[in-house]
């Protein structure tokens, strides 16, 4: 089975996307009054309850209860019945002020009680280490996998707030298994849908309009056979979902959020966190630079770590891996890259406008591959191609 490879994603309505979701919203609503708050805001969710918790500094005075509510209600759980709704949900907020050990080394760096510039004020919120990933599969320059996995589910999420398939809860989760040949993406070998529904639909209708309505309308042609196998609601009823049926955590789909386990992932999660932590915002500059750095076309396949140690804001190592792409040796390109991108986290936060409400639109299908988001944009290709 090497030459394929299989990734997944969720809908919003997933009970990990839950949580996900209300982290995020939660850190839009403090960073839309107060910009340098410090916030690490989680949740768990399961039958009728939802825990907020977690550790936020700010001026900002938010309504978390109502912010977690408006979030589950847009998600699409209005109804009691089902174990878990935004009106009757019991929810508890535990939030606490930010550990003063760990404030010491964010808002004082050890770059800058040595003199450093301003850019050197703020050290990393914690150690760790951070990956990056892009490659030529799709015109995101994100592996094709996951991006049709993502599509796939955000469609399936489309079809039910619409209406068109109106007996679809929102519970959901998708897959797919692409065959490469010679390292290209060359047929896709499996699909997996399941999707949360009411009592009153059939398996076998439900089958028929997945295909027709989601998959059939999302996965190219080009890469479908005769052969390509489809696997809808599998086990045949999926009545109940959400927190109802599973529990939910935030930080709990973080292969989902990047690159669909095609490139390492550090462990640190993003969801409710402020971009001082650098498991966020460094994550989101290793992308920039690596779609920066293949979109230059000084590589084909580019992955990059970075790692911090807590109160320090230059990164300890930079490590670039092209997997014999590179048109310039790997180990010549950590240097570019050093010089060329300023990983501290205070001007990775500059850089890429960390600091604005932009955080609850990447809860959801991914991190990547959204041209929306700063982090996607290609503005350093330019000055790159000066290597070649």
């Amino acid at each position: 089975m090497k030459n394929y490879f299989t990734s997944e994603s969720v809908t919003t309505g997933h009970p990990d996307k839950v949580c996900d979701n209300i982290s995020d919203a939660v850190l839009d609503a403090v960073l839309s009054q107060d910009k340098t708050s410090r916030v690490a805001c989680e949740c768990c969710a399961t039958t009728d309850f939802l825990l907020v918790m977690g550790e936020i500094t700010t001026n900002a005075k938010v309504d978390v209860e109502e912010i977690a509510r408006d979030v589950i209600r847009e998600i699409g759980y209005t109804d009691a019945k089902t174990g878990f709704a935004a009106d009757s949900v019991k929810i508890l907020v535990k939030l606490d002020k930010q550990s003063a050990d760990i404030a010491l080394g964010v808002d004082n760096s050890q770059e800058a009680k040595d003199g450093g510039d301003a850019f050197d004020k703020i050290g990393a919120g914690d150690q760790g280490l951070m990956f990056g990933y892009a490659c030529r599969e799709t015109e995101e320059l994100m592996p094709l996998p996951i991006m049709l996995a993502h599509k796939m589910c955000a469609k399936l999420e489309e079809v039910r707030k619409q209406g068109v398939l109106d007996y679809l809860r929102p519970d959901g989760k998708g897959q797919v298994t692409v065959e490469y040949k010679d390292g290209k993406p060359f047929r896709i070998e499996a699909v997996v849908l399941s999707s949360q529904h009411n009592e009153r639909v059939s398996t076998q209708q439900l089958r028929k309009d997945l295909k027709k309505y989601v998959i059939d309308e999302i996965l190219p042609k080009e890469y479908l056979d005769e052969n390509t196998k489809y696997f809808i609601n599998p086990t045949g009823r999926f009545e109940i979902g959400g927190p109802n049926g599973d529990s939910g955590l935030t930080g709990r789909k973080i292969i989902v959020d990047t690159y669909g386990g095609k490139c390492p992932h550090g462990g640190g999660a993003f969801s409710g966190k402020d971009p001082t932590k650098v498991d966020r915002s460094a994550t989101y500059m290793a992308r920039y630079v690596c779609k920066n750095i293949v979109a230059a076309g000084l590589a084909d396949e580019c992955q990059i770590q970075i790692a911090y140690a807590i109160g320090v804001a230059k990164p300890v190592s930079v490590m670039i891996d092209t997997f014999g792409t590179g048109k310039i040796a790997d180990d010549k390109l950590a240097d570019i890259v050093v010089k060329e991108f300023d990983l501290r986290p205070s001007a990775i936060i500059a850089h890429l406008g960390l600091d604005k409400p932009i955080y609850k639109n990447t809860a959801s299908y991914g991190h990547f591959g959204k041209s929306e988001f700063p982090w996607e944009q290609t503005d350093k290709a330019e000055i790159l191609k000066k290597y070649l």
